[in-house]
């Protein structure tokens, strides 16, 4: 297995995070982000999106942070990670739309601002971003996990975002449930943590 990534990715953290989880073998292969190798046409064979991560697994390519989650619990047959029956199945998918939504539109691109200087509204991906986090807070409130007793892909895809929020000025002290959350993502056996970089609050 090869995983085509980006090291301040919270998308590629994600993937890599999952097959460390998981135990998988895999070759980590960097993607240069700054010299547009993503754009390139041999990447784009891959993904004709551009973007990162991309798996590669025995001829099969998958695209898309979500879908490698996917793809890596069913190859595993880790039905743990990713229930089989209506409602689990269903649960977990309404959190890869939240990661792919909210979290996207929230603390991730209040992130892009402070790393890689994208052109967003400060205030209003902030405010998105508290609104996340205060349904997170809430919902995390009596409960240890996302969905069901234990981790599932539902955490690592809402985690690497969530956790680097600091970097994009999103201050976490105020939802305790939320930091608590992200500790017992951190204290799972396989955990990689997601590199951390000096911007936003995480400067000081």
């Amino acid at each position: 297995m090869k995983l085509y990534h980006h090291p301040l990715s919270g998308h590629s953290h994600r993937a890599c995070l999952f097959l460390s989880l998981l135990g998988l073998p895999h070759e980590l292969v960097e993607v240069d982000l700054k010299a547009g190798a993503h754009k390139r046409p041999e990447f784009l064979k891959l993904n004709p999106f551009g973007q990162v991560p991309v798996l590669e697994d025995d001829g099969v390519v998958v695209s898309d942070s979500n879908a490698i989650l996917v793809y890596l619990a069913k190859k595993a047959s880790r039905t743990d990670w990713l229930p089989e029956d209506a409602q689990g199945s269903a649960a977990i998918q309404r959190w890869l739309s939240v990661a792919a939504g909210e979290v996207a539109f929230g603390p991730a691109a209040a992130r892009l601002i402070t790393v890689f200087g994208a052109k967003f509204n400060p205030e209003e991906v902030i405010g998105r971003a508290h609104t996340l986090l205060g349904r997170l807070e809430s919902h995390l409130a009596d409960r240890q996990w996302l969905v069901g007793a234990g981790p599932t892909i539902a955490d690592v895809a809402i985690y690497s975002y969530v956790a680097r929020a600091p970097e994009g000025n999103v201050d976490l002290s105020t939802y305790p449930a939320v930091d608590a959350f992200l500790r017992r993502v951190e204290s799972l056996p396989g955990f990689v943590p997601f590199v951390q970089t000096p911007a936003g609050l995480a400067a000081a």
